[in-house]
């Protein structure tokens, strides 16, 4: 019995909105980021905790765009964003960059987005 693998893919593109490419794409930019921070600070615990919190972003995406138990994966993620958004204030109140900004900005966007798509799929 033969199976057409090209066809079989991981990325579930049918069950994708708009909303869910958006969330997609806020997380992963955050992870990235935080991925990046990572590898500069790896000396540091710091750098430690950007490397989890980066590879957190995008495991969540992944997980997304898998179809992978997505409403856990809502749940699970507004915490964990809000509290990238609070340990970012704590740890670098007043001395806040334009790029912190703009992350974080992306974070609160995604939070939203993780709150809609709960309550539209549970």
């Amino acid at each position: 019995m033969a199976t057409d693998t090209a066809s079989q893919t991981v990325v579930k593109r049918e069950s994708l909105s708009a909303l869910h490419l958006a969330g997609i794409a806020l997380a992963v930019v955050s992870g990235l980021l935080h991925l990046f921070l990572g590898v500069n600070f790896i000396e540091s615990p710091i750098g430690w905790s950007f490397l989890v919190a980066g590879i957190g972003f995008v495991a969540g995406s992944a997980a997304v765009a898998a179809n992978y138990r997505r409403p856990l994966v809502y749940l699970l993620g507004i915490p964990f964003t809000l509290g990238q958004v609070v340990a970012w204030y704590v740890i670098n109140a007043p001395d806040f960059s334009a790029v912190g900004f703009i992350d974080k900005g992306a974070q609160v966007a995604l939070v939203a987005l993780l709150v809609v798509l709960y309550r539209r799929e549970s």
